[in-house]
């Protein structure tokens, strides 16, 4: 089985070519559902896909398997996370929550795909070349990495960063404390009342009200809102004004 988390796309690509490539099931995550539940059969895997939020598992994802109820501990565990540029300790720490349920983090898979997270200052989108060089070159190592699955090897294969301990311990907790809200969230004149920031938020934290979404501080600034708005009229604050969009295949879209 495998599960995931997805805001823009990125991780859903992941685990939807992960569960083909390995014959496997996917289930999306609900990080609203208060009391989730799996049933795993004899040896099956249990795959975790989700994007890294400065440098760990999004918050939600944590908490979401914390919760969750299993028939039976997983023989084969591993975790496959998409990221920007790096991971840090994010499989270190994922792994001390699947201690804390008395699992076993077996192997970890990093994934650098473009970049979602445009909130500050000098964090941009890919280029357009980087962009497809990203996505071609995770399309290239999926078959390889399914292969390690299949064969359940023990593995932590990822990029790190230069200073991981530092990004995934100091700077995560920082994040979260001081960037990650959704007070600055707007949107402007160029919104159309359509509605889709409202129906692609993974957390259910947007609501139309008087034509215009309201956030209503539930938000993990996945920036799924942002991205797929089709008038580019939702923006945080002034720090994603003039950067462009970007989703998994928004290139087929257009």
């Amino acid at each position: 089985m495998i599960l995931y988390y997805s805001g823009c796309g990125n991780s859903k690509f992941v685990a939807e070519e992960l569960a083909r490539l390995t014959s496997d099931n996917l289930q999306k995550i609900d990080p609203n559902d208060t009391a989730p539940s799996l049933t795993l059969r004899g040896d099956e895997p249990l795959g975790i896909v989700c994007p890294v939020y400065a440098w760990a598992v999004p918050r939600l994802v944590d908490d979401y398997i914390k919760r969750l109820s299993v028939n039976e501990n997983p023989a084969y565990c591993y975790l496959a996370c998409t990221c920007g540029d790096s991971v840090g300790r994010t499989p270190e720490r994922f792994a001390k929550t699947l201690r804390s349920k008395g699992w076993h983090l077996d192997a970890a898979f990093g994934f650098v795909m473009p970049e979602t997270y445009i909130n500050l200052k000098g964090f941009n989108l890919d280029t357009s070349e980087s962009e497809r060089r990203k996505i071609a070159a995770v399309r290239e190592r999926l078959p390889e990495v399914a292969e390690c699955i299949r064969k359940h090897k023990q593995v932590i294969d990822v990029v790190r960063g230069p200073v991981p301990v530092l990004t995934s311990y100091v700077a995560n907790p920082l994040f979260y404390g001081l960037l990650i809200t959704d007070r600055k969230f707007h949107a402007t004149d160029d919104c159309i009342h359509c509605g889709q920031c409202e129906q692609v938020c993974p957390l259910n934290n947007i609501a139309m009200v008087d034509g215009k979404p309201r956030w209503n501080g539930q938000c993990t600034n996945c920036m799924a809102c942002y991205h797929h708005c089709p008038k580019n009229a939702i923006h945080f604050g002034k720090a994603t004004l003039g950067k462009g969009q970007y989703y998994f295949g928004h290139r087929e879209d257009a």
